[in-house]
């Protein structure tokens, strides 16, 4: 039983750690989402986009790169663009840019597996983008992308007010209080992930043995960084397979994604387990809502082949120019997390920042109407699955600090 309690309060304040050590790129990054967000319409990237296909996907990455990281804004944008003419290429260049270009994805990933993984993600999700759109060349779907077109024809338009100059815009404090509302909607749409994914990451790090992983990952663990091509294929496969069993959204997997890597997973599988998110059910699902079932499956077989490709692409890569990262570098456990450090001070500055936006969007300009982006379609039973969930978390998480601090 004391070891139990023991392995609950360690738990505990490894998800707060984690939670205070990604607070302050939270907030950055929503607040730079949400700028862009309201400064760029999604009207004004439809207008730009060109039909010369090369064109047309360099500005579908471009504006998933400034777009939003949460996969259901993402699914609904990439439907968006697609009714409203781009390419077939396009959107899906805009689909991954979203979700794997982003900035905020890039500084979480910067504070939990460090730059040799922010390199990979950014590189990666070029070459996904790259990969997509030659795999989509050499099939040419034509009848698929006809059909999907047919299917989202019908459906009504949502149109954005896209006509003011941004200049004007960034100068008006209605502007602002349409980003703090913005900044608001960001959260709302990833305080479940986030609190059940980091939740589920100190659970792990604390009951999971290593074997566990050992076992999962062929030939992990033990300080083994040689891996053959099959075992590095083996974790590729796996990693994705994990993302499904436990879809959680990108952003809170990264803790979940660091404690692969510190478990000895190869780089290779711990990034195809952060690309994965848009190879999952809810995705799968969604997809088939919009364009059909038939254009789903293309869609996942599209995208779980480029993964494979960009993870084995990154590692050997990596290798080659003699930069894998060392997962001895990553700690999990035993990390003193509170102490007065840099993160301090940016958690206490970025918190001020987003109490000043909460004051301006719903205290000194609650009257600033701000229409909302469409969302793909969620699954009510799985929506209340991760409210529960995330509600459980708390409780649990506050047992665990007071066995740690007040029973121990």
């Amino acid at each position: 039983m004391n070891e139990f309690l023991k392995q609950w309060g360690e738990a505990a304040y490894t998800t707060t750690g984690f939670f205070w050590m990604a607070l302050w790129a939270f907030i950055l990054g929503y607040i730079i989402s949400s700028m862009i967000q309201i400064f760029v319409t999604e009207k004004r990237m439809q207008k730009t986009m060109g039909e010369n296909e090369g064109k047309s996907v360099l500005l579908g990455t471009f504006f998933g790169f400034i777009s939003s990281s949460c996969s259901f804004s993402a699914l609904a944008g990439t439907k968006s663009i697609f009714k409203k003419g781009a390419s077939f290429v396009s959107s899906i260049a805009f689909l991954l840019a979203s979700t794997n270009l982003v900035i905020e994805l890039g500084i979480i990933i910067s504070i939990f597996l460090g730059w040799q993984f922010v390199v990979g993600e950014y590189v990666g999700g070029i070459l996904l983008i790259g990969i997509s759109w030659i795999l989509i060349r050499l099939i040419n779907p034509k009848k698929l992308i006809e059909k999907a077109r047919k299917n989202i024809e019908n459906e009504d338009d949502d149109e954005m007010d896209g006509s003011k100059d941004w200049k004007k815009q960034i100068k008006n404090e209605d502007s602002w209080a349409r980003v703090a509302k913005k900044y608001k909607m960001e959260w709302q749409m990833v305080w479940k992930d986030v609190t059940v994914g980091f939740t589920v990451a100190g659970i792990t790090a604390a009951f999971v043995p290593d074997s566990f992983f050992q076992t999962l990952f062929i030939n992990s663990g033990q300080g083994n960084t040689d891996f053959t091509f099959l075992e590095i294929l083996e974790h590729i496969v796996v990693g994705p397979v994990a993302a499904f069993l436990t879809f959680i959204g990108s952003m809170g997997n990264i803790p979940l994604a660091a404690l692969l890597f510190s478990k000895g997973v190869s780089f290779a599988g711990v990034m195809a387990f952060i690309f994965s998110d848009l190879v999952v059910f809810p995705v799968l699902r969604i997809n088939a809502k919009y364009y059909g079932w038939k254009m789903s499956l293309f869609i996942l077989f599209l995208l779980f082949t480029a993964l494979i490709g960009t993870s084995l692409t990154l590692h050997y890569g990596f290798d080659l120019l003699g930069i894998l990262p060392d997962p001895s570098q990553v700690k999990i456990q035993d990390k003193e997390h509170f102490k007065i450090d840099y993160t301090f001070f940016l958690n206490v500055a970025f918190l001020i920042i987003s109490a000043y936006l909460v004051y301006l969007g719903f205290f000194k300009k609650k009257d600033v109407e701000h229409s909302m982006s469409e969302m793909a379609p969620k699954s009510p039973l799985l929506e209340s699955v991760l409210k529960y969930a995330a509600f459980i978390c708390y409780i649990w998480l506050a047992g665990g600090l007071i066995v740690k601090f007040l029973v121990n």
